[in-house]
């Protein structure tokens, strides 16, 4: 039977000098012995920019050798070499494999000596993990000592009572570790004590416990700040010249772009692998992001649609019969649904703009103060004027009880629009440029939404078909931009009602000023939308 180790003799010291460490430690010491990581030009941006957070949970979503073990090794080597009152405390990383504690510690010798000018010992003990039931088990780790009296510790394998962990625990590559949420559920009791966590992790499957964190961090369920990291914007942010620096050669663009495309190359066929491990696009990340049966559950019958399409001709008409078509529209389609609308809730709204081609869609919600936001009717506009659309939005909003809010397309020709709603509302209004970036950040909100039950939507087939166009494309949640269907008035839809859906469940998560709201019957004819002496004609103006 073999002895249990002795846990209180002194560990075998690997190296007291970081450059002489052995071969197993070569990504850790192959660096060169002079390299200052906080030398001007020394870290890409991203780099700086997760030293730079310090939030007490932070998420790095990352593509393969992007640099963050680099840069957060760094950060816990100055916060280990730091005195209690400087902020120092105890590091505890834990990789998914005993390799990559290696390298963890191998990267903390070197940053020891050369940032923290401290020379320390590398040592090997076996970590006793103490189980809640009394029973314990050892794991082999790597473990470096400050003269602060702090340490970093790399643990080969997780803990399973990570609750013992007082300080910063680092959890690498956490979507290849066997249970993630056991290590989140033990966050609370790390914070109660003031620790902190790190998570970082290239991609493993869409369906994997770490894509769901993240998810959930986009959409406001968790406090984790989320960093995303794929690998081509490393490449753009220096990772290529980095490594020339490294290896001792000859940065040119050229050189660069032959670098990248053989690291893309070398995947073959397996783009999906490919887009994985390097874009942090998890694999299986394609298809639609929401089923029927989550749609049809969160949308409730008799709610209306009202639309509203006009001829080619009509933007040739003159301005007062336009205004005045506009204006009887209004008061017989829009005038009884906003006087039905609840005065004690606030209202938010989203809009999104199309002149010709594709339709207009506004959506209203009101917010519950079960926090619910259910759309009382949706308003879709098709063909018509950029003015007759001002004045109907204009309608709308001005008759939106407690006006909490409210995002319009900002893209292309809805730039007008969202700006002439900015002007008019001022801080209310959120004009967005809809870009992958607002996609990847603002739509698994949206779609969790539908998950949680806290969206309410209409009970018609074409605002089904919106969101069921809603898919993953390249690992974001969009409507695909070649989807095209016919809608149930014969003419094409773009999942429009999707996208004003998510801008207003977007405006409705957002901290934004209250507008005073007045009553629509006691508007006068100096507030009303189809009556702003500065924006129309005299004969326009004379009808009223």
């Amino acid at each position: 039977m073999t002895d249990k180790p002795d846990l209180f003799a002194s560990p075998p010291v690997i190296s007291r000098t970081p450059d002489q460490l052995p071969d197993e430690f070569t990504r850790g010491s192959e660096i060169p012995e002079t390299l200052d990581p906080l030398a001007d030009g020394i870290l890409m941006k991203h780099q700086a920019d997760w030293l730079a957070d310090k939030s007490d949970l932070k998420l790095g979503e990352k593509g393969r050798r992007t640099g963050i073990t680099f840069a957060e090794a760094l950060d816990d080597t100055l916060i280990a070499a730091s005195t209690r009152e400087a902020g120092g405390d105890n590091i505890f990383y834990i990789g998914d494999t005993k390799d990559k504690g290696r390298e963890f510690i191998g990267y903390v010798a070197h940053f020891a000596r050369i940032v923290a000018k401290e020379l320390l010992a590398v040592e090997e003990f076996m970590f006793e993990d103490v189980k809640e039931d009394g029973s314990s088990h050892m794991i082999s780790a790597f473990r470096i000592r400050f003269g602060s009296g702090f340490r970093v510790e790399a643990l080969s394998s997780r803990p399973e009572n990570i609750r013992g962990l007082q300080g910063i625990v680092v959890i690498d590559e956490a979507a290849f570790h066997k249970d993630v949420r056991g290590v989140l559920d033990a966050v609370n009791a790390l914070l109660i004590w003031g620790g902190k966590i790190r998570v970082i992790s290239t991609h493993n499957g869409v369906l994997s416990p770490f894509n769901e964190l993240i998810r959930e961090a986009r959409a406001g369920k968790n406090p984790f700040s989320v960093h995303f990291i794929p690998f081509g914007e490393a490449v753009k942010n220096g990772l290529y010249k980095r490594v020339c620096l490294i290896k001792g050669k000859q940065w040119s663009p050229e050189a660069e772009a032959e670098w990248e495309g053989n690291i893309r190359k070398s995947y073959g066929p397996r783009t999906a692998q490919m887009k994985q491990e390097l874009d942090a696009i998890p694999a299986e990340a394609e298809g639609a992001a929401l089923t029927r049966m989550q749609i049809e559950s969160c949308m409730a019958p008799n709610t209306p649609v009202i639309r509203w399409s006009c001829t080619d001709e009509f933007k040739d008409y003159p301005d007062h019969i336009r205004k005045l078509e506009a204006k009887a529209f209004c008061e017989r389609e829009l005038k009884p649904l906003t006087d039905k609308l609840n005065t004690r809730l606030a209202h938010v709204f989203g809009e999104d703009f199309a002149r010709s081609g594709d339709v207009t869609d506004i959506i209203p919600l009101e917010i519950g103060t079960d926090l619910v936001r259910r759309c009382p009717f949706i308003v879709e506009l098709r063909n018509v004027p950029f003015d007759q659309q001002r004045d109907i939005l204009y309608y709308l909003v001005d008759r939106l009880p407690r006006m909490s809010g409210g995002a319009l397309d900002a893209t292309g020709n809805g730039a007008y629009l969202a700006e002439k709603a900015a002007q008019r509302y001022g801080a209310t209004i959120v004009e967005v440029k809809l870009s992958q970036s607002w996609y990847q950040t603002e739509m698994p909100a949206y779609i969790e939404a539908f998950s949680d039950k806290t969206i309410v939507l209409p009970r018609h087939d074409d605002i089904l078909q919106d969101h069921q166009a809603l898919a993953f494309v390249n690992g974001i949640i969009k409507v695909p931009d070649d989807h095209r269907f016919k809608g149930s008035d014969g003419f094409d839809r773009h999942g429009d009602s999707a996208i004003a859906g998510a801008l207003a469940y977007f405006a409705s998560r957002q901290n934004l000023p209250e507008y005073g709201y007045i009553p629509a019957d006691e508007l006068n004819n100096s507030t009303g939308a189809f009556d702003t002496a500065h924006e129309f004609e005299e004969s326009s103006r004379a009808l009223w």
